[in-house]
């Protein structure tokens, strides 16, 4: 891409605004263009500028800036299996997958943009049973790396552990085990929220990366879990 990123800009959150209460094929498609000047093309240069960034915290990360099948996710929702029929995502999501993710369900770093909803995840999110599996029983056998991993003060300042849980004791382990409450998780991320403000600030690309590194122990630990590289 020719132009730098220097930052995202409020058009861009004013687009999305704008979306939420016009998402109708019709109101999008007169607005293409907006949306390839003001949305996807910021994204994409974000992406292609956070390549360096990302290498430092893991070199088996990945930030790819393609249209298709990169990071930047798509803003069609696939409304085959849904009740809400709205044609379009009102959120720019990006993934840093793992360099395996397309192979198997792996650790990832994300980032959400959405009108008074932005944050960054580090994790995992609805692993298969497998997947699931492998990290319980890696926190059933190393617990003191488990707990230094969540518990990291840097990590754990700026981010919050989220997601789903089993409502009882995962099979083959007990009530009283140490850790039984992260035993229950059926997601393992950590989420970090800014107000819209921080967004376009232009520093936002350095105080993601400074985020994402934070959760180094942490990721690494749930690579190790599924003797992925990190």
């Amino acid at each position: 891409m020719s132009v730098p990123f220097i930052g995202f800009q409020p058009a861009l959150m004013a687009f999305l605004e704008e979306l939420k209460f016009n998402n109708q094929r019709d109101w999008f498609a007169v607005n293409k263009q907006r949306y390839e000047t003001e949305v996807l093309f910021p994204t994409l240069r974000f992406v292609e500028a956070f390549q360096p960034w990302l290498k430092k915290i893991s070199p088996c990360f990945v930030a790819v800036p393609k249209r298709v099948g990169g990071s930047v996710m798509r803003i069609y929702r696939d409304t085959r299996f849904s009740k809400d029929k709205t044609p379009y995502k009102t959120n720019v999501g990006i993934h840093f997958r793992h360099q395996l993710g397309k192979d198997i369900h792996c650790p990832g770093f994300y980032l959400h943009l959405e009108p008074g909803n932005c944050f960054c995840g580090a994790g995992i999110w609805h692993p298969d049973n497998a997947t699931l599996n492998k990290i319980r029983h890696h926190i059933d056998e190393y617990p003191t790396r488990w707990k230094r991993a969540r518990d990291h003060k840097a990590f754990r300042t700026r981010f919050d552990l989220a997601g789903d849980s089993l409502k009882r004791r995962p099979r083959g382990y007990e009530d009283d085990h140490r850790f039984i409450e992260d035993l229950k998780r059926k997601d393992h991320i950590g989420i970090r929220s800014w107000d819209d403000e921080a967004i376009t600030d232009g520093q936002f690309i350095n105080t993601l990366a400074a985020d994402f590194q934070t959760s180094r122990v942490y990721m690494r630990f749930l690579c190790d879990a599924l003797r992925l590289p990190f």
